[in-house]
């Protein structure tokens, strides 16, 4: 049988690369949206979950920017720029801890019912982002990293919906400033994650080339 010649594969290549371009630019442009929604309802709230899930949320979104970099790129390529993802997600964890800090030590008063419909919204932009992903997911590193995002984001904001319940039942901030700590916990876990299928794919890149 003869082998394919390069000119018969570069449409079909093409043809995915554009898909993977125009997926990553619609969830690259909700997560935007999503910044700005819980970033701005997180502010005037008080809610440390909703300014938690925004700066995940700006995370996810230079994920995606890296990833649209990768599309069509080599495998190193792409586990470079996981690996910058999962750098830029623990950053941004570390500097939502010492929110969080901050807000414990000066106090703040979080509106749980705004934290709810907040979330609430999140969640099913989420949904719509995991959906315009699935397709894509196995395409590589880069596309994986995207879909951990994505997935993160959806168990925070559930535990924020959570958190805004016990708010209102509780009439305490300390819920809020919990749910801020799960999160983190979330970001950090997804950072890694991100980082090890880097590693993985860097490494099998370096095997083949070797073998």
């Amino acid at each position: 049988m003869s082998a394919e010649r390069p000119e018969e594969l570069e449409p079909e290549l093409d043809a995915s690369n554009a898909a993977e371009r125009r997926t990553l630019r619609w969830v690259l442009g909700i997560n935007a949206a999503q910044v700005v929604i819980a970033g701005g309802v997180g502010i005037a709230a008080q809610s440390t979950g909703l300014l938690g899930a925004a700066l995940d949320n700006l995370g996810d979104a230079a994920v995606y920017v890296v990833s649209l970099y990768a599309v069509g790129r080599t495998i190193v390529a792409k586990a470079r720029a996981a690996r910058l993802s999962g750098v830029l997600l623990i950053m941004m964890a570390l500097l939502l801890l010492a929110e969080i800090i901050r807000r414990f030590v000066t106090g703040s008063e979080p509106i749980g019912l705004a934290m709810i419909i907040a979330a609430m919204v999140n969640a099913a932009t989420n949904l719509i982002n995991l959906r315009l992903l699935r397709a894509h997911r196995e395409h590589g590193v880069h596309l994986q990293a995207s879909w951990i995002f994505t997935t993160n984001d959806m168990i925070a904001n559930l535990g924020i919906v959570v958190s805004g319940v016990a708010v209102m039942l509780l009439k305490s901030p300390l819920p809020d400033l919990l749910i801020g700590v799960f999160v983190v916990g979330i970001v950090i876990k997804g950072g890694w994650e991100i980082l090890e299928h880097a590693r993985e794919a860097r490494a099998g890149a370096s095997a083949s080339q070797g073998g």
